[in-house]
Order: C-alpha cells, then structure tokens, then sequence
C-alpha cells in the first residue's frame, strides 16, 4: 500500500513538474498554443459590440495585466466599468476608451499618458462617470503625443472628452458628442459632478478620424458646475482648444496655446463661469474655417432654443498673430510651419478675437486681445445675436482691444468694417462703420489702441518656447488697476482682482506646471 502511494504521488509530482514546464516556455516554444489565462480581479461583459471590463491596464499585446503599461485592451472602442487609480508612471493610451457610468478613473499627480496615434487614442468620460486627474504645480498630469521628441504635431492622438448631466438646449442626452465617439449627453441637474481635471496638460491631441473633423483638445459635453477645472493647458490641438457643449461647469486659469481652429468655443446652452484664461496664437496656424479666439453659437442654426449661451469670462488675453514675425494672413505665410502635421487638415486664415453668433448671449469683462485681423463680430446672419446685443443681453464690457487689422465687422469671412447686412449679404450704408464697432465703443469701459505697444506687453522671459511673446503687463500699463466688477454677471464666484487680462506682475499662475515647448520636451 505504501509503494502505491509513493509511486502515485511520484507521478502526479512528474505531471505538476511537466506542466509548469511548458507554461514556462510558453512564449519560447512555437509548437505550444499560447493561453492567456485570466487574471483575478478583471470581469469582462460587453455593451453592443465593444468590450467592457472593470480594469483598464494591459501589456502591449492585450493580455490582463495589473502592472501593464497600455491602457486599453487594442480594441477600436473599450469600456471601462471599474474604480481603479493609475499610479505615478508612463502609459501608452490605445484606442477610445470609456469611462462609463459608475465608473471612476483616478490618476496620479505627475502621470503621463501617451496617445497612440494608429487608433486616434482618446479618453472618453461619459455621464454619470468620473475622472479625477488632480496633479499639482510641481507634478503636472500630461496627456501628449506618443511620437518622438522633435516629430510631435497637431493630430497625432485623438483628445480628451468629459461629459456630463448638466443642462444644455438638446435635452436629456440629447446630443451625442462631437468628434465621432458614441457618447449621449446632457441632463437636468446644472451642479452634476464629473470629477477634478486640474494642473493638467493636453498636447498634440485632434486627430482627424475624417477629412475636416476632429476631435478638440478638450471637449466638454454638458458638464455640470459640480467638476472642477483649474489649471489646464491645452497645447497644438487640431482642432479648437477647448470646447463647451452645454453645461454649467466653471474654469479657471485656463490656457489655449497654437491651437488650429478656434480658442475658446462654446455651444448649446453653456451657462458656465470662466476666469483667468489666456490665448497665444501660432502666426502660421489656422483653419479653414477661419480661427477665433470666441467662437460662440447657441446652436448651428441660431435657433431661440432655452437654455441659452450665456457663458460669462473675466480677465481674459488673446494675443493673436499681428504684430509677431512678418504675419500676413494669406496661404503662403499661414502654411503650417514645421508644426503642419500632413493629415489631410486644411489651413485657413485667422479671423477675429471674438466671433459672437447665431442667437448666443456670451458676455465677456476685463479682458484684454491683441493682433487679430478683425476684433469683433457680433454676426446677425442667422439667429437674434444683434438683437440681445441691443436689449442688453450681451454684455463685453471693460475690454482692452489693440493692434487689430480693423476694429468691427458684421460678418463671418468679412474683412471690412461697414456697416452690413450679413442675413441678406447686403452693404446698408459704406460709410458707416459695422455694428459690431459701435457696438464695442458704446459699452461701458472698453478701449481700443492702434498701437498694441500702448498695452506695454512684455515677454514672460521664464516661459521657454513662449519667451518672445508679449503676454504680462509692465510697470505703467493702463491694464493694471483698470479691472471692474460691478456688474451683476460678476457678483459670485469671480475673484475681484484689479486688473484686465488673465495676468499680472504679482499674479503669475503660469509657473510651474505649464509648458510652452512641448515638441521637444522629454517625456
């Protein structure tokens, strides 16, 4: 009984031996099948055809893996369903990947995501989801390209969208996402939380998953004034820089630095609070359809549709393309520069600081833009932005204008300050100026300078890749000391600072986190 024993146990000793043998040499033997065993903890299901799992790491070939460095499984689209935290690290982000309902992303302060460019790489949150990307002025979360230092362009990944519960005119997930993802979005609870994006990078995001469409460098779908934003730099989007569809959400200390489209758009019904937000512009970039620094709708069509766009910024700076090289805004000189990606986007001309439009009522104080073709155009071609402008709905106050090609214009693609018809395509009167002048000059406070040099701009020398351009104060700019916040837009939430434009000698929040030359920044 006892050899029996002996010999049984000796044999199933031989089979455990032969057994981990085989596994072992799994990955060297050709001849042997590869299984890709699961691993505890990841639960797979699916929604539709794509894919769902509550773990998000994998190694680069798709197997679960907790410590993998890919996130994403390879699949087109991938849907993440788990509570899970990225720690501090490099990580390849591989196709579009959603942060579904219930779920929650957290990423650690100073983490860098890569996005792939062969699956326009894109993070996705959808309602009822989180993100919590909080890094810290020492320790910036950065989302870039995966290309090599010196090769990185506009469009090599795909981009960052958040959305969310809050209002927006659509209705209840009313509008699917711009960019092509399948995200709904939109609801009826204006303080919905989606997370924390702060002291956060998005570079070289905008791939062009068809011929002139993209995704911005951030979008946000209906997000409500329960998400925090602060400190966000988006840098060589392909499309706009940032971009509010609907919702509630309140930013500060933003920054949108040579983008390709427009700086700051906003849509459907976006009601939200913007303060401290700066613009720079690549004198060689722009977008076919013409780059703004507002773009503002309250929908395609201009329709009167509730809740309006009525998005209220402070201390905003748009330093535009005038002024800087030998711009001229024509197709020779807007050519791309070493910075044109060859991705089927189109180049275009640069347009005006702010373009407001089609029924939105934005209002804008205490800012400051510089170097634009064109200022303002306060467009009547669809829609009764004109007539808000009139009743008072439409606020741009205390804003510093200098440097322009001209100061007004009544109409997109119009570069002449007469007063024009842009619903009928008609010249009312060539001798007056646009709508959009008188408009501007009669508000209360506002400026205009021939000369931007009257600003007295200086170059922030500490910003390298940005260190030539005029963006701070000096001693004895009319800027300093002119800020007002007696409007009642004004009244909460806005810090009373006493200065126009995003910056001040004594207020330099730029320090730390941001980064102006991020082609050739080692990550």
């Amino acid at each position: 009984m006892e050899t029996k024993n002996f010999l049984r146990v000796a044999l199933l000793a031989t089979a455990v031996s032969m057994n981990m043998t085989s596994c072992s040499n799994d990955d060297d033997n050709s001849n042997n099948p590869v299984i890709n065993t699961p691993i505890e903890g990841y639960e797979w299901g699916a929604d539709g055809s794509i894919k769902t799992c509550n773990r998000l790491l994998f190694t680069t070939d798709g197997k679960e893996d907790p410590d993998g460095r890919v996130i994403g499984n390879g699949d087109k689209e991938f849907i993440f369903t788990g509570k899970q935290t990225l720690k501090k690290g490099t990580y390849l982000l591989r196709g579009w990947i959603y942060v579904a309902e219930g779920a929650e992303l957290t990423i650690e302060p100073g983490t860098i995501i890569k996005g792939e460019k062969e699956s326009a790489a894109s993070l996705i949150v959808e309602p009822g989801a989180k993100l919590i990307a909080q890094g810290s002025a020492k320790a910036p979360i950065i989302f870039t390209s995966a290309q090599e230092k010196g090769k990185r362009k506009p469009g090599d990944w795909g981009g960052l969208i958040i959305c969310g519960r809050g209002t927006n005119n659509k209705g209840v997930l009313g509008q699917q996402i711009e960019g092509g993802p399948r995200t709904k979005h939109g609801g009826v609870d204006a303080n919905d939380n989606s997370g924390i994006l702060s002291y956060v990078r998005v570079e070289f995001a905008g791939y062009p998953f068809q011929k002139d469409k993209e995704i911005n460098g951030i979008t946000f779908g209906s997000v409500g004034s329960g998400t925090q934003v602060d400190h966000v730099q988006v840098s060589y989007s392909n499309d706009d820089s940032f971009e509010w569809f609907g919702g509630n959400v309140n930013c500060r200390y933003i920054v949108a630095y040579n983008g390709w489209d427009d700086e700051f758009d906003t849509d459907n019904g976006f009601s939200g609070k913007v303060q401290f937000a700066l613009s720079v512009r690549d004198p060689r970039i722009a977008d076919t359809s013409q780059s703004n620094g507002f773009e503002s709708d309250n929908d395609a069509d201009g329709s009167l549709t509730e809740p309006f766009t009525s998005a209220t910024f402070s201390n905003v700076t748009f330093v535009g393309p005038m002024g800087r090289e030998a711009f001229e805004n024509t197709p020779d000189y807007i050519n791309g520069g070493a910075m044109f990606p060859q991705n089927g986007s189109a180049l275009g001309k640069y347009q005006a600081a702010m373009q407001i439009r089609r029924s939105s009522r934005l209002s804008c104080f205490n800012s400051v833009a510089v170097g634009y073709p064109i200022g303002l155009i306060v467009d009547a071609e669809k829609g009764a932005t004109q007539e808000f402008a009139k009743n008072g709905q439409l606020k741009l106050q205390n804003l510093y204008f200098a440097g322009m090609g001209i100061l007004g214009s009544d109409a997109n693609k119009r570069y002449t300050d007469d007063l024009y018809d842009a619903a009928s395509k008609q010249v009312l009167d060539a001798s007056q100026e646009s709508y959009s002048s008188t408009f501007f000059k009669a508000q209360t406070g506002n400026k205009y300078f021939a000369d931007a040099a009257d600003l007295k701009l200086v170059a922030e020398t500490s910003l390298k890749g940005a260190q030539d351009v005029a963006l701070m104060p000096s001693a004895g700019s009319p800027l300093l000391g002119a800020a007002s916040f007696s409007d009642n837009l004004l009244s909460s939430w806005f810090e009373k600072v006493d200065y126009v434009g995003a910056l001040s000698p004594s207020n330099n929040w730029l320090t730390g986190w941001t980064e102006f030359d991020p082609q050739n920044a080692e990550y």
